[in-house]
């Protein structure tokens, strides 16, 4: 089983010693072996989550930005589908993002807002190699769920019961002082009715299903669409960290003069893309600095989406202990990116690749995985294809970017760096860029190969990132050591490259 959070920074669980209220993850992660230094293989939706499905990285399954559709016939090759094809009933429950939802072009991909009316109520899959699906659109609440024939499993159990005119009334009220942060207010809505609720909801019903009726065994990917922004996290799972107690970026200021050009391009310069996607793109990814009050109100919030999630993940382990299935069964909590939080002035995400964004938490817990223990070896999100079909016995047919993380777990193996990609153009931030990433265990490389400008961070002695090595000369080795390693990916580049939807 698969489980994941939405824009979920690796340091924000309790163990990280941030001060998140995450109890269940805490004991997962004290029962089962996490990674310190686990990145992702892009920083945005789209790319990463195609590259935990496919075991392929973005560059070569295509989908290299948000706004680009994952090709169907190669998300059958990924995990879902292989294990569907070894016997497996698989599932996804909650936020997909495989393909476009609201900001572009209407596709006809029943995750999309407009292309979800084209599909009955009854439609449940199969999709993206999942046999079942019980999905919800977009996820993250700017809009209230859609109406029918719009919709899909939660917005129709939303608006299904009678009280869809009570629940929009509370949905859009805000309640509580949000400190003036941006994207941030205490929601109304009951927890009840949340979409982590449901997410919790449906996954505890799946379990119970399968252990009355399943002949088969099961893989699901159950999908939190939170902490993803606005940071709304409904009371009082909003009230449980204080603002004045959360913790501040020691570095919250933007210093561009000491970054490589595309820190200032990228931020200062306005999006090309006129129409919905550059209203999207003006008001939702371009937050000025806050100031200290309200990042502590914007903090405080994201952690509590993130102690509502954990509240869910508890009751999915309980019902896995309840069911006597935890003994046969892999669980891994992981997300798709992390998120900025105010880390050297910056909020949400871009192509800025400090660690708040890269680093990601991954916890295995399971048969065989030894209890409390500590990998520091830099790995991906886009090695757990290989792992589930190494744990599950299945033929590996993934290709070679994916590799099983088992020997890690269970060994002493070890790796040397973990990389990150992406190639995006000028509609997302106003410049166009081609960037890759190799993460060691004590260094960090971004490229922009197109101009050969770059960053190095020696995380060993700078983990806060406020020293840029790339040109200093007594850093010359490792800065060859880690453009190799960038070097080193397959050549393998999907030509042409897809291009996101509505962009010109």
């Amino acid at each position: 089983m698969l489980i994941t959070s939405d824009q979920h920074r690796g340091d924000a669980y309790g163990f990280e010693g941030t001060g998140v209220h995450t109890p269940h993850l805490d004991l997962m992660a004290k029962q089962g072996t996490r990674f310190s230094a686990c990145i992702t293989p892009n920083v945005v939706c789209q790319p990463s989550r195609a590259s935990m499905l496919t075991g392929l990285l973005p560059l070569t399954h295509g989908v290299h930005d948000n706004g680009i559709e994952l090709d169907e016939s190669v998300a059958d090759t990924g995990f879902a589908g292989s294990l569907g094809r070894a016997g497996y009933a698989t599932t996804f429950i909650g936020k997909a993002h495989f393909s476009t939802y609201h900001t572009h072009r209407p596709t006809q991909r029943p995750e999309n807002v407009a292309g979800s009316a084209l599909y009955g109520e009854d439609w449940n899959g199969p999709y993206m190699g999942f046999e079942k699906t019980e999905m919800m659109l977009i996820g993250h609440n700017y809009w209230l769920p859609d109406r029918a024939p719009r919709g899909r499993q939660y917005e129709q159990w939303y608006r299904n019961d009678g009280l869809a005119d009570l629940k929009d009334e509370l949905y859009k009220r805000r309640a509580g002082d949000d400190g003036g942060a941006a994207q941030t207010h205490h929601s109304a809505l009951p927890p009840v009715w949340h979409n982590s609720t449901w997410v919790g909801d449906r996954t505890v019903e799946l379990l119970r299903d399968h252990k009355r009726n399943g002949d088969k065994p099961f893989c699901a990917w159950v999908s939190f669409p939170d902490p993803h922004h606005p940071f709304d996290a409904p009371l009082p799972w909003s009230l449980l960290h204080a603002p004045e107690s959360v913790r501040l970026p020691e570095h919250r200021t933007r210093d561009f003069d000491r970054r490589p050009w595309w820190h200032r391009a990228a931020t200062e310069t306005a999006p090309g893309q006129t129409g919905e996607m550059g209203r999207v793109r003006r008001e939702y990814s371009r937050i000025e600095p806050q100031t200290d009050s309200q990042l502590r109100h914007m903090i405080s919030n994201y952690y509590g989406m993130i102690s509502l999630i954990d509240h869910n993940v508890g009751r999915i382990m309980t019902t896995l202990d309840e069911l006597e299935l935890s003994e046969d069964t892999i669980v891994v909590f992981t997300s798709d990116h992390g998120e900025w939080l105010g880390d050297h002035g910056l909020i949400l995400k871009g192509p800025m690749f400090y660690e708040g964004l890269l680093r990601i938490g991954m916890i295995v817990k399971g048969p065989g995985v030894p209890a409390g223990k500590v990998v520091a070896a830099p790995v991906s999100t886009v090695d757990l294809a290989a792992t589930f079909a190494d744990y599950a016995g299945s033929p590996n047919g993934f290709a070679c970017h994916s590799t099983t993380l088992r020997p890690l777990i269970e060994g002493e193996g070890d790796r040397d760096f973990a990389y990150s990609e992406w190639k995006l153009g000028p509609a997302r931030c106003g410049v166009a860029l081609d960037l890759r990433a190799a993460r060691t265990r004590s260094a960090k490389l971004t490229l922009e190969l197109e101009t050969g400008d770059g960053e190095l961070y020696l995380l060993d002695e700078d983990p806060k990132e406020m020293t840029n090595r790339f040109a200093d000369p007594s850093c010359r080795g490792i800065r060859e050591e880690l453009t190799d390693m960038i070097h080193s990916r397959p050549q393998d580049i999907r030509n042409p490259l897809p291009q996101p939807i509505g962009a010109a």
